[in-house]
């Protein structure tokens, strides 16, 4: 996989309000709905209503984010195969 370094990552989220990410390697865009990020898992989608950055430190890689969040998905191409292929399987 390129431009994805491996390492740990921490995910924070309290009531759906609030969520504090670690491992961020890059915020690729943003706006008051989406937020698409570099992680060190993965490639990161966050979508919602009203999102905020609140904070950004790029030499430790921790974002916090504020609004209303609907979903947050791992968007890179091995694990999305990898789902569709298990789901695929069970209905055959």
């Amino acid at each position: 996989m390129e431009g994805i370094t491996f390492g740990s990552q921490e995910i924070k989220m309290v009531d759906r309000s609030s969520i504090t990410l670690s491992g961020v390697n890059k915020i690729v865009s943003f706006d008051d709905e989406e937020f698409l990020m570099e992680t060190t898992m993965g490639n990161l989608r966050l979508l919602g209503e009203g999102l905020e950055l609140l904070k950004l430190d790029t030499n430790d890689g921790n974002v916090r984010i504020k609004g209303h969040i609907n979903s947050l998905v791992f968007i890179d191409g091995t694990s999305v195969k990898t789902k569709e292929s298990l789901i695929s399987k069970l209905f055959k």
